[in-house]
């Protein structure tokens, strides 16, 4: 695995047995990994979606007419948007709850610039649309099967044509609109895998390949306390921008636009975990030369994962649970 980790979450179990549901999730990550295709193509069971949002492309139109009216746009908001005005928008749209074996993901745009919010494909249960446009203050709403799992992340600096092709700045994936592989890195990922293990889902954000945007992800209908506020605060630390130091920073028309990793920047062995840095044993970021994995992900999202074997950052949910991912800081 190295210093890349790709898929849904890790577990990290609730009460007694943390150790054992711990390690079949860890299980369940490595099956998962393997399951996003690139060439997935296949429908399986009725979509729905409600969205705030746009989605443009060849094949979207179809897509979305098949399982909902044509999406509109109902909440704009100014470059200077904030957390208050993207729940002014959602309170003044009604989104239909998901029927029932499905659960429902709105992704949220809190930052103040358009970002093309986007999720990989499922061989099992491909998305008829993966690639919705978001200005500031707007969200997209849509519903998947209850067994459900992927990844969601944001792209940056796109320019599409009406066809839907195009390419991104950051979090690009193959130059389209509708995404149906993973995003290129640096990107910060929401990964999801509903019903995994005794009915739990298990969920985190990730920065493990860099970060693009800030995330944080609430959830509801969960049998205890939402461990995330609805602000983005975790044990009294809230969601920041990353403090990227100048040698990570990517880069396009003179401007940051990502956060890559110490090992994308470096190469070295500690860095990368690699050679007698390897394994969760050896690859500890409070030894290497910089704790780059704290001072520049973790402090900014302290629930993130922020390096390979991260793993108390994965979140566990029970009870039917539905997904609120947000792209902002804390207010």
């Amino acid at each position: 695995m190295g210093h890349r980790r790709r898929g849904a979450a890790r577990a990290r179990w609730i009460g007694a047995t943390v150790v054992a549901a711990a390690l079949i999730a860890v299980a369940l990550v490595q099956l998962n990994r393997g399951g996003a295709s690139a060439t997935d193509s296949a429908a399986s069971g009725p979509l729905s979606s409600s969205a705030s949002a746009t989605a443009t492309g060849s094949a979207t139109a179809s897509a979305f007419a098949t399982i909902s009216a044509s999406p509109t746009v109902s909440a704009s908001a100014s470059p200077s948007a904030t957390h208050k005005a993207v729940a002014t928008s959602k309170a003044a749209t009604a989104v239909p709850a998901a029927p029932a074996g499905y659960r429902q993901i709105t992704i949220v745009n809190a930052v103040s610039q358009t970002i093309w919010a986007a999720t990989n494909q499922n061989s099992q249960y491909p998305l008829p649309v993966t690639g919705w446009k978001l200005a500031p203050g707007q969200s997209v709403t849509f519903n998947v099967p209850a067994a459900w799992g992927g990844r969601v992340w944001g792209r940056t600096g796109c320019s599409f044509n009406s066809s839907g092709v195009g390419h991104c700045q950051t979090g690009d994936c193959g130059d389209v609109l509708q995404c149906k592989g993973s995003g290129a890195t640096p990107a910060t990922l929401a990964e999801l895998t509903f019903s995994s293990f005794d009915g739990m889902d298990f969920y985190d954000v990730s920065m493990v390949d860099g970060s693009n945007l800030p995330m944080y992800i609430n959830t509801t209908h969960r049998v205890d306390a939402d461990p995330i506020s609805s602000t983005g605060c975790y044990k009294g630390a809230c969601t920041t921008a990353v403090n990227c130091p100048a040698a990570m920073q990517v880069k396009a028309g003179g401007q940051a636009v990502a956060c890559e990793t110490a090992c994308a920047a470096f190469g070295t062995d500690d860095y990368c975990c690699r050679g007698s840095w390897s394994g969760r044993t050896n690859c500890v970021p409070a030894k290497w030369p910089v704790d780059y994995a704290k001072l520049v992900f973790k402090d900014a999202e302290p629930y993130a994962y922020s390096y390979a074997y991260d793993d108390s950052a994965t979140m566990a949910c029970k009870g039917g649970c539905n997904y609120r991912i947000t792209f902002g800081i804390t207010p």
